[in-house]
Parts: C-alpha cells; structure tokens; sequence
C-alpha cells in the first residue's frame, strides 16, 4: 500500500512538473492556448531604473517572424541578403537574392545549437525576411517562407522531415507581402493558409506532410493564420481570407459557416478574437465586425460592422479583449485604442505605447504595439515598435504605464519612421525579442 501511494504520488509530481514545464514555453502564435495570455507566476511587473536584466544577445538577420520557444530552445527564423536593397514600397514589390534560415539557440545560454538554410528569392513588398512564426509541436518545426516554402524540421537536429512549396504544389501565387499566416498544429494535423483554387485552407498530416483536405476558393489567400475555437460542442477552424469570414469542420474542411467580411487590399491579417459566444475582427480599410456565435450548432451571423467613427482598426498586430473591451493597435491612426466591444465606439486613444511619446513627429500609419496580459498580475506587456517593452494597465479609463525599459534598436522602416514589427514571446519568466540584428532574452523573473 506504500509503495502504491509513493506510486501515485511520484506519478502525480511528475505530471505536474511536465504541465509546468509546458506552462514556461511559448511554441506557437499568441502563446500556447493562442490567447496572448502569459501565464508564468514570478514575473517582475515593475522595471529597476537601469533597466530588466538582459540574460543574452544573440546575432540574427533580417526578419519580420516571432521567436518560439519549447524545451528550453529558442527557435527563429531570419534572411541573409546576398543580392539587392530592401525596398519598403507599399504598394510594389522588390527583388532580393539571399538565403532564408532557421536558427535553434540554447535559451538558458543564448549559444548556438542548430542552423539551416535555403537559397530563395524574393520578389515582395516589404522583403525584409520571413514572416510567419515557426510553430513547435512533438519533437518537430514547422517553418513557413515568405514565399510559400513550407517545412517540417526535426526539432532537435534541424533535419529536413518533409517541405512542401505552395506555387508548385498548389498555384499559390505569392501575396503582396509574403505569405504571413502563422501555421497551426492540432492532433495530428498541420493547418495552413496556402492559397490557389480551392487551396486557400489545407490540412496536412504533421509527420508525413500528406495532403488530408483542402477547402476555399478566394481572390487572395490573405494574411490571417487559422485559428481553433471550441463552440457548440464542436471544434471549428477559422479562417478569414481577401472575401470572407469563414468556419471549417477541421475533420474534412467542409464549411460549417460563412459571413462576408472584405478587408482593404486582402489584408485579413489579424487573429480574430473569441470572447463567450462572440468573435471580433477588423482590418485596414476601417473593416470591424462583431459576430455571434449559435449556441446550439455551429453557425453565425454578424451582430454589429463598423462605421468611420467606430471600433480599433488592427493590421500588424492581434488586439486583446478583456471585461468587453477590445485593446488594439489602429492601422490608421497609429494609436493603441479601447474600444467597446458591443458596439464599437470608441472609449480612449493614445500614441504613447506605439510610437512613444518622446517622438511626437514620429508619423505616418500602421503604428505597432504587441499586446499580451500577464495572467497573475493583471498588467499588460506591450513590445512596441520602438523598441521598448513597456508594462501597463489597461482599463475601460484609460491608460496607465508602469514601466518601460529600450531594448532594442528599430532597425527597418516603414512610413519614413524606424520600426521593429516583429512580436515577443514570453516564456521562461522572460521575453524573448528580436529584430533585424539580435535576438535577446529580457529577464523578467521576481
């Protein structure tokens, strides 16, 4: 009977440091439930005047993508020009030739473990790097190219497991700005955003990279990555192309809803957000809705779309919902804005945590801030285009900033200003940011 007990009890401790250990890693977009919620305890909430602790600095390219971490790895992904000048034109395109690559850095040390590499040219707007975030799961990398280069890597060794290419495979013309939508892992499956007739969802088996399904037809594939809810008792995927909103039986692809939701220049790029029985999304061209979904089967209608005066506008990055209200970055005015959830109006709107407020000059749109709510303490960290991390409450009152440390340089451009677009990842009790030079790790523990 003792040894029974101390059985059970081993058994119990072990499960429960493997979900703490789960817990410390941040291995796909928005975090491990895709909430943008940090759920590590022990989290310094409140910066010394010198700053967090940078733990490491590590070298890196140029590079739009999220870093992920998993088993105390730290992979991402970046572009080493060996040909040509990033142009950021919006509204054209520009050639490079250089080598798209994935790194694998030890994240208690920041040393090198694994590289791998790829010619590929780019003919894109903004072509400063890849863009989707790789997606950890079971032992594998799943590493999306700007150009539609899918790859399916041994996470440990960085060994090739299987690659498909989107043009070749699918006729999956490459959009405007790169193919941006991060891949998703569930069971078995590997969900991507490809494009192509017929081909905009496709579903592949993650260790083989065998075809399972394909579904949508669309003018253009858009940037939005697919997103897994639970409602009705039943599993839906969404995805969101350049036409619609749509919802996928992710067994068969078969469509089990869709309302029209057409965002300016096929840019659906943001994951919408899912609060009780209700969705949100919004893009450029001042596109919001809010969506309803039927509590008895899986089906939806739209409650309320946005006018000129209404509801956050979201391009470059997610906007977070907390007690009905939504927080996001506007792609018009370059402000992070609060806005009502029910009905979109508007409650604040601030500058300070996109473009700082000691650069008032700084103009122009898409004004960036990445957004996750820290679990345990209730605040908000925001990695903002300038480079800073910032610490912050965010109410139905307005904003209150508690702390900010400089991290790191901006070193692309857009709109005339110096930006880093690319989004942290908190895992380890630390933030884990980049941009097109370095790769560091902010120590955040208490």
């Amino acid at each position: 009977m003792v040894a029974r007990r101390f059985f059970i009890l081993s058994v119990g401790t072990l499960l429960l440091g493997l979900q703490m250990v789960q817990a410390d890693d941040w291995p796909k977009w928005l975090g491990p439930d895709q909430d943008a919620v940090w759920k590590e305890t022990g989290v310094v909430t409140e910066f010394p005047e010198s700053g967090p602790t940078i733990a490491w600095r590590a070298p890196l390219g140029h590079g739009y993508s999220s870093p992920a971490v998993e088993g105390g790895k730290v992979y991402v992904t970046d572009y080493e020009i060996t040909s040509g000048e990033i142009e950021n034109n919006p509204g054209g395109k520009s050639k490079l030739e250089g080598k798209e690559r994935i790194h694998c850095f030890n994240a208690e040390s920041g040393e090198p473990v694994w590289s791998r590499e790829w010619d590929r040219p780019y003919f894109l707007s903004y072509a400063g790097g890849p863009r989707a975030m790789p997606t950890i799961a079971d032992g594998k990398v799943y590493f999306l190219g700007a150009e539609g280069d899918l790859r399916c890597l041994d996470a440990a060794t960085g060994e090739t497991v299987w690659e498909k290419n989107f043009l070749e495979e699918y006729g999956a013309e490459t959009p405007m700005w790169g193919h941006s939508a991060h891949p998703l892992v569930k069971g078995d499956t590997l969900y991507c955003v490809v494009g192509g007739e017929g081909s905009v969802a496709v579903a592949f088996d993650k260790d083989t990279g065998e075809e399972k399904w394909k579904a949508l037809s669309a003018v253009e594939p858009g940037y939005c990555p697919p997103t897994m809810i639970e409602h009705a008792g039943v599993e839906q995927l969404l995805i969101w192309h350049s036409q619609d909103f749509v919802s996928l039986n992710p067994e068969d692809g078969s469509i089990y809803w869709s309302v029209p939701l057409k965002p300016q220049y096929a840019m659906a790029i943001m994951s919408p957000r899912k609060v009780g029985n209700l969705l949100f999304a919004s893009s450029i061209g001042r596109v919001a809705a809010l969506v309803k979904l039927d509590d008895e089967k899986p089906a939806a209608e739209i409650i309320w779309k946005a006018t000129p005066k209404e509801s956050v506008f979201c391009a470059n990055s997610s906007p977070f919902i907390h007690d009905g209200i939504v927080y996001g970055s506007d792609v018009d005015t370059s402000s992070l804005i609060a806005a009502r959830l029910s009905d979109g109006e508007r409650l604040w709107t601030t500058t300070v945590p996109t473009l700082g407020e000691e650069n008032p000059e700084r103009g122009g749109r898409h004004g960036t801030a990445f957004i996750t709510r820290h679990e345990e303490s209730g605040m908000y960290f925001l990695f903002s285009e300038t480079g800073d991390l910032i610490v912050a409450d965010l109410s139905e009152s307005g904003y209150s900033e508690k702390s900010r440390a400089h991290i790191l340089e901006p070193t692309n451009e857009a709109f005339g200003r110096p930006v880093v677009w690319a989004a942290p990842a908190y895992a380890m009790k630390s933030a884990f940011v980049r941009n097109d030079k370095e790769i560091v790790r902010v120590d955040l523990s208490n």
